[in-house]
């Protein structure tokens, strides 16, 4: 499973913190030696301020109440780093912190900035400090304090670039902090602001998108609207070239949305043309079942994918997202994921064959007979098909009104050499009467 780990993928497009999470849920899958993850905890920690946590890990690496010389040097100059910002943005965070006084603001920035010099001396180099202040406070992991100020610094920031990266930082604390509703509004408002700027190049536009798109994944497979979210998102001409340019293993996670979100099937089709145009560049599990399944009709291979669809979403950070209760332990996703591959099979096969033998069609779903029985039983029922399940003979018989897959190929060719007819007695009708030549 480890060819199917994203994470060395996903990790150069992320804020180290936000990288934090992954190697968390890899640990705890054991995916990888205990040893490993903890190092790579430290070399993240190493480029933040969380000292603190650095010594941590490092004990329990090494087993050792000791700590390097230069993690308690890093720790004296984060400490006396944080007091002088501090003392810095004080005048500023002094005045955002009295509720009446945060009421005399406008919605005019250049009003609120001549109010602020005027009546409170506080000027450009106060509001730079509260941005300082507050990019700090994020790489000390206080990611609550470090929204609230890249909030309040982005409504008197008036530096377009500035106030964009505020807004990235505001989106990884919250995304931290798991307040979804306010991630989605935020990315939301990033994503405008990177398709309407004019950034210095296009490939600069281009990598902000593919940034946007792998730090939606946090959001959109935590909040309930998320599997609407990322379809939306990911099938936009602007962004799915940017998947197909220099992403093409987000395909994993729009894949896996359309499969579980029965409401967005009419995607299917967009999404197995663009999985085969990127089958050089990238193919899991995921992607190859629906290639199985609706380009090669290879049941078989499906049969063989769909196992290897649960060990990879089992194992995915963003997919494998484990629900505790004190009576059972699922991942909800793998069921429905499952769930629906079934009923994608179930209904390809149906396609093409007019009777259905269950012990066969059982193997296909990786189910024993009476589970197959019984979910054929219920997907008939719930779907109102056209068929009728002969216990004795153990078949499904489709109704005559249901067309295979070559019967429909044949009555579209008929339908065609008709229309084909019709149009060409249509433009003869029509044509001018062609002039005699003079004698």
């Amino acid at each position: 499973m480890a060819n199917y780990d994203l994470t060395s993928r996903i990790a150069p497009h992320l804020d180290r913190h936000l990288v934090f999470p992954l190697l968390e849920f890899l640990q705890e899958r054991q995916f990888y030696a205990d040893d490993e993850i903890l190092k790579a905890k430290i070399e993240l920690l190493s480029k933040t301020n969380m000292v603190d946590y650095a010594m941590d890990i490092h004990k329990s690496l090494y087993h050792t109440e000791d700590v390097p010389q230069d993690m308690v040097d890093r720790r004296v100059e984060v400490v006396t780093r944080l007091k002088s910002l501090e003392e810095s943005a004080a005048p500023l965070v002094s005045f955002l912190q009295n509720a009446s006084l945060v009421q005399e603001l406008r919605p005019d920035k250049q009003y609120n900035l001549q109010m602020l010099k005027d009546r409170f001396q506080i000027g450009p180099e106060q509001i730079e400090a509260l941005y300082q202040y507050a990019k700090f406070q994020f790489e000390c992991g206080n990611y609550s304090g470090a929204a609230d100020y890249l909030y309040q610094y982005r409504a008197l920031c008036t530096n377009s670039d500035r106030s964009l990266s505020a807004l990235w930082g505001k989106l990884a604390a919250e995304i931290l902090m798991q307040n979804w509703d306010i991630a989605l509004e935020e990315l939301n408002r990033l994503k405008e602001i990177i398709d309407s700027k004019n950034f210095s190049s296009p490939l600069n536009q281009l990598q902000n998108r593919i940034w946007l798109m792998h730090w939606s994944l946090f959001i959109f497979f935590n909040h309930e609207n998320g599997r609407n979210g990322i379809i939306d998102l990911f099938f936009q001409d602007r962004y799915l070239n940017a998947i197909q340019t220099n992403a093409p293993h987000l395909l994993r996670y729009v894949a896996t949305a359309v499969i579980v979100n029965k409401r967005r099937r009419n995607m299917l089709k967009e999404l197995i043309k663009v999985i085969q145009q990127e089958q050089h560049s990238y193919r899991d599990p995921i992607t190859e079942f629906l290639e199985c399944l609706y380009v090669n009709y290879d049941f078989d291979g499906a049969q063989n994918k769909l196992r290897e669809c649960e060990d990879v979403i089992l194992n995915d950070p963003f997919l494998g997202k484990r629900v505790e209760d004190p009576s059972f332990s699922t991942v909800p996703l793998r069921d429905e994921f499952l769930e629906n591959a079934r009923l994608f099979i179930f209904e390809t096969y149906c396609r093409i064959h007019q009777c259905i033998d269950i012990g066969m069609l059982a193997e296909k779903l990786n189910l024993n007979y009476e589970e197959a029985e019984r979910w054929i039983v219920d997907l008939v029922r719930n779907a109102k098909l056209d068929a009728k399940i002969d216990s004795k003979s153990g078949t499904v018989v489709m109704g005559l009104n249901h067309l295979n897959v070559y019967e429909q190929i044949i009555e579209n060719t008929k339908q065609l050499s008709m229309r084909t007819y019709m149009l060409a007695k249509n433009v003869i009708e029509l044509a001018p009467p062609t002039a005699q030549p003079a004698r």
